[in-house]
């Protein structure tokens, strides 16, 4: 009867724990929606997918970078705040994900440890785009010891979501 007992508690947990992220608007395929977005510069995030891996989130970003050459990083931890190694960066070797609320999300990007880009993603009350606003330091072009700061808004739509159990028909993300 123990035995039954804690089996059933097991289940019950991740169950629970399933169904908790199977509610969050952040997770499936963002695209990018260019007509709506204003860019700082070349540099476009096409795809961004959130899925989940075991009891953590891994973010893969696809797109291209100033030079209109490809770019591919992967993060995978937490929304909790803390630093995370990112992998395929070449700004960042650390990024943060914190829920404001079940809509909106802070991120922040590090690269030894010194803030490289911060924003905000902002899900609307319809689930079906969202709106990243980033603010990035650019030590590279910097003229004096002020980083110079590039500010961009990019409106993402919802791409079909290829977990059966976590779609909603009719959605699609842009970013």
């Amino acid at each position: 009867m123990k035995t039954k007992a804690i089996a059933l508690t097991i289940s019950l947990v991740f169950v629970s724990v399933a169904l908790g992220f199977q509610d969050n608007p952040n997770m499936g395929t963002w695209k990018l929606n260019e007509a709506k977005s204003k860019f700082a510069g070349k540099a476009r995030n096409h795809t961004v997918v959130y899925e989940m891996a075991g009891d953590q989130i891994k973010v893969t970003v696809d797109g291209v970078d100033e030079n209109g050459g490809a770019v591919h990083n992967e993060w995978t931890g937490k929304f909790d705040g803390k630093d995370y190694p990112v992998t395929g960066e070449t700004n960042s070797d650390a990024r943060a994900f914190r829920m404001i609320n079940k809509r909106t999300l802070e991120l922040t990007n590090k690269k030894g440890g010194q803030t490289t880009l911060t924003g905000r993603i902002v899900i609307s009350r319809d689930g079906k785009s969202r709106t990243v606003t980033t603010t990035a330091t650019d030590f590279a072009r910097q003229e004096s010891h002020k980083p110079c700061r590039l500010r961009q808004t990019i409106a993402e739509l919802p791409a079909k979501r290829s977990n059966a159990a976590l779609s909603r028909p009719g959605l699609g993300r842009v970013f």
